[in-house]
């Protein structure tokens, strides 16, 4: 992994070039590994939930907490380390112990080799910082928010074709997408070896220091107020996100008898919605309002959303209703969190552009596991199960939090200085 091909960043030219070959490359890279992570999210509640595992909804809950659990431990490790020997290597690392992950899962046979399939995931899944701070050094600031926007995409691209992947190949055993999600990150791993070129300079590395208690590093970097504010709209963001989606396949299975299948064409959509806005929409909205804007309305967004989807039912709309509201989730979630990364990564400095995403995405996984078991103790009724009270207060607590952000993100709008946001 010694070698070197720095990636071009013309910081100073008035006519920068924006789309380079390093930034399609990890663009690809990113694509391919959550087409992988995509494909986990309609299938994971009904593997757990039936035989051999029976999980109850509790259970599921810690179960998706265990994966975003441990990338808040390891997501700042990996960005620390990133900072020190380079992007390309981590990234290469990181990609091989996915897919390590997903085999366990394929092979599991009791509900403990489940968990340590998402733990060994999670471990080494951290990596969406590492790929954040890839883009951030190829990019300048005045392409930064449309730079996020683009990693943004490829979040819509993996949960487009990745369910949809899901959902097919389910038919021939549920186990059946985490072998293929296995072969694919191995695939890709090798693929970033031969072509992905390295993006942070020589002299850019920073010597690392002791490592430190991520939760005391997590609570030090909130000491800077704009990193502060933002890091909360987004830990709540993801929170309300997260408890969602942990939810949503339960939710249509209760509600609309759907199968993995269905669900997987379902987060599609949602994947589909998610790619044009922030693929196409975002960094035009960008250069026309900023970002700050942008994420108050996403986050009001999503405050309806959450709280009309549990309404919706076969005699309550009925998929059309359920398309809607998915679909206003999805771009309001599109505003804000792509927005929310950019103002992050203008706060830190080019050699600390790693720490500070990774501590942001370390909060993220916090949020991403704080979400689940919130929504496991909120979506388990008495007897282990799923019912209509049960959904109603899962999906208008994660409103709740929403309307939170909202007004955080707002305060920020008033109080932070004009001259961070046009920087």
């Amino acid at each position: 992994m010694n070698q070197e091909r720095p990636a071009t960043n013309n910081t100073n030219s008035a006519e920068e070039k924006f789309f380079t070959t390093p930034l399609v490359i990890i663009f690809v890279t990113v694509f391919i590994d959550l087409i992988g992570f995509g494909m986990v999210i309609p299938i994971l509640p009904y593997y757990a939930h039936y035989a051999p595992f029976n999980a109850t909804p509790r259970d599921i809950g810690f179960l998706v907490a265990s994966y975003s659990l441990m990338q808040f431990f390891f997501s700042p490790v990996l960005g620390r380390l990133s900072d020190r020997y380079g992007r390309r290597p981590i990234l290469f690392f990181s990609l091989l112990g996915s897919a390590v992950g997903y085999f366990v899962l394929g092979i599991a046979n009791t509900l403990f080799l489940v968990f340590l399939g998402r733990i060994i995931g999670g471990i080494t899944g951290g990596n969406i910082s590492t790929a954040q701070a890839y883009i951030a050094d190829v990019t300048s600031k005045k392409n930064r928010a449309k730079g996020m926007g683009l990693f943004g995409a490829a979040f819509g691209l993996g949960f487009i074709f990745g369910p949809a992947i899901a959902g097919v190949l389910s038919k021939y055993g549920v186990h059946v997408p985490f072998y293929f999600a296995a072969v694919l990150s191995l695939a890709n791993a090798i693929a970033l070896y031969f072509i992905l070129p390295e993006s942070l300079k020589k002299s850019a590395r920073a010597m690392v220091p002791a490592r430190k208690n991520r939760i005391l590093e997590l609570f030090e970097s909130l000491k800077h107020k704009e990193f502060r504010e933002i890091n909360l709209v987004y830990f709540l963001l993801v929170t309300a996100f997260s408890i969602m989606t942990y939810a949503f396949v339960l939710y249509t299975a209760y509600r609309f008898e759907y199968t993995p299948e269905q669900n997987g064409y379902l987060f599609a959509f949602v994947g589909t919605v998610s790619i044009l806005a922030q693929g196409f929409l975002f960094g035009r909205l960008e250069r026309k309002f900023g970002e700050t804007p942008l994420i108050i309305a996403g986050c009001i967004l999503m405050v309806m959303s959450l709280f009309a989807i549990p309404i919706v039912g076969p005699d309550t709309g009925g998929l059309s209703a359920l398309l809607m509201g998915t679909a206003i989730l999805s771009f309001g979630n599109s505003l804000a969190s792509p927005g929310l990364t950019s103002l992050a990564s203008k706060t830190a400095d080019e050699h600390e552009q790693g720490r500070a995403l990774g501590v942001m995405q370390s909060g993220a996984s916090l949020a991403r596991a704080l979400g689940p078991i919130i929504g496991g103790v909120l979506l388990n009724n008495a007897m282990n199960a799923v019912d209509d009270f049960t959904l109603y207060r899962t999906y208008w607590t994660a409103s709740a939090i929403m309307l939170i952000a909202f007004f955080v993100a707002v305060y920020f709008a008033r109080t932070v200085n004009k001259e961070f946001i046009t920087s």
